[in-house]
């Protein structure tokens, strides 16, 4: 990449293939941008004066987004691989309680935003219990929501789950800024009381807050609402709590409660059926789809043609490292697109344009903030991504196509709000002994991991 020597406020960025999302890609075509701001998109002969960086034989794509994730697991990369999903939640949240501090947790999210800075991810959403997550994506100058968790599946644990609730808000809001910024994600059906999900969901529309909600992931899920059967139940009775039949499934669930008048965003929505997804789509619901975490889990294909059909937003997922090897919204898209052909037998079911607008456009929609952030456009605000091309790839398969098959490949360039954060591959200012602290973490948790009875 060779940056000419100019004064200038405004930076020209030249690409081979710029890819607005909402418009056809420009081929041979220029990105302006002055400050925080897109200022011009088109053929380069007309861009105006300024510093030109030259991509080269290079795709330049809008700043990616994760539609869900949680960085402060970053450590537990293939820490529970092979457990079913039951057995998967409660070794999570036994490791977590038992190794990571709250400095461990941040110094993995501090990781985790990297590994996705690397991938062109410029805006996260993450849902957090630590709560350390903001502090992160603050520190490494990139956009985000982080949703702070709220459980309890008892009644009794209602008021102090909310007061604490309260008090983890009150406590992060001064940190917020123009790009960070503090969500409500009452975690699930099966660990939520229904009054505890009113009263958070409530709670973030009087506060202005977004909420977030894990829903119909699995068939357990779908058990324990429809027949109050299954582990979740099983795992509730054994603590001595209540466990009766609640509803037809977890979307009706919401619609019954009124929680879907939040407009949540509802994260894998695997397990649905057509009212489910009528039901989404009337409510304005966005839903973040997962598809590596939901196949490593054994989940299954959750239906995106059918939500996209209907009207849904949609948006790409990489959930944590403890639920999939990388974070790579090139590489969910692609796979997105492949298990829709796979599910529904027959090609092309998720074009490739619509899987990269779903990295990119849905994902912001999801958010909220597609008047800002998700396409290149002059007035968004410079979040951009560009990857070197293959040009054999490039020439058979074409922009968008070509976006997908380089997934994996670490992003040449990448701003947030016109700010550089990797330059020639390399994320900038990244501290050189964070790597070696999250990799001490992995280590204490598969010790810990390794000093569990045998099953």
């Amino acid at each position: 990449m060779r940056a000419a020597s100019v004064t200038n406020t405004q930076t020209n960025y030249h690409a081979r293939w710029v890819v607005p999302v909402t418009r056809p890609p420009l081929a041979g075509a220029t990105v302006s941008v002055a400050g925080a701001r897109i200022t011009y998109v088109g053929p380069r002969r007309d861009a105006p004066p300024g510093e030109d960086i030259e991509l080269g034989d290079a795709v330049l794509l809008p700043g990616l987004v994760n539609a869900h994730t949680h960085l402060e697991l970053t450590a537990m990369r293939g820490l529970l691989t092979g457990l079913d999903f039951v057995s998967w939640i409660r070794t999570l949240t036994a490791a977590r309680a038992a190794v990571l501090t709250p400095a461990a947790m941040r110094d993995a999210a501090c990781l985790g935003v990297a590994e996705g800075l690397l991938a062109g991810i410029t805006t996260y959403a993450d849902t957090s219990a630590s709560g350390v997550v903001l502090g992160a994506m603050r520190d490494m100058g990139v956009r985000g929501i982080m949703y702070q968790e709220v459980f309890g599946p008892a009644a009794a644990q209602r008021a102090e789950a909310m007061a604490q609730l309260r008090r983890d808000v009150e406590a992060l809001r001064p940190f917020e800024t123009d790009l960070v910024h503090l969500g409500v994600s009452p975690h699930a059906v099966y660990t939520v009381h229904e009054d505890l999900m009113i009263d958070a969901a409530a709670y973030a529309a009087g506060a202005g807050l977004p909420v977030a909600i894990h829903l119909a992931e699995s068939d357990a899920e779908t058990a324990f609402l429809r027949e109050a059967e299954g582990p979740f139940a099983e795992g509730l009775r054994a603590r001595g709590l209540p466990v009766e039949r609640r509803s037809h499934s977890p979307v009706h669930l919401l619609v019954e409660l009124g929680v879907v008048l939040a407009r949540p965003l509802l994260i894998h929505c695997v397990k649905l059926d057509e009212s489910d997804v009528d039901f989404i789509a009337h409510y304005g619901c966005p839903v973040a789809h997962c598809p590596a975490s939901n196949a490593v889990l054994g989940h299954g294909i959750a239906p995106v043609r059918e939500l996209l059909d209907a009207g849904a937003v949609v948006g790409l997922g990489s959930d944590s490292a403890a639920s999939n090897d990388q974070m790579d919204i090139l590489g969910e898209a692609r796979l997105a697109s492949l298990m829709q052909s796979a599910r529904l037998q027959r090609p092309d079911v998720l074009s490739t344009a619509e899987a990269l607008a779903l990295a990119t456009m849905g994902g912001a929609r999801a958010l909220g903030l597609d008047e800002r952030v998700g396409s290149i456009e002059v007035g968004k605000d410079a979040d951009l991504a560009a990857f070197r091309l293959d040009p054999v790839r490039a020439a058979t398969l074409g922009p968008e196509a070509a976006a997908l098959a380089i997934a994996g490949t670490p992003a040449v360039l990448v701003t947030v709000a016109g700010q550089p954060r990797v330059r020639d591959g390399a994320v900038l200012g990244l501290d050189p002994m964070l790597a070696g602290r999250v990799t001490d973490s992995a280590a204490a948790l598969v010790a810990w991991r390794h000093s569990l009875p045998a099953r």
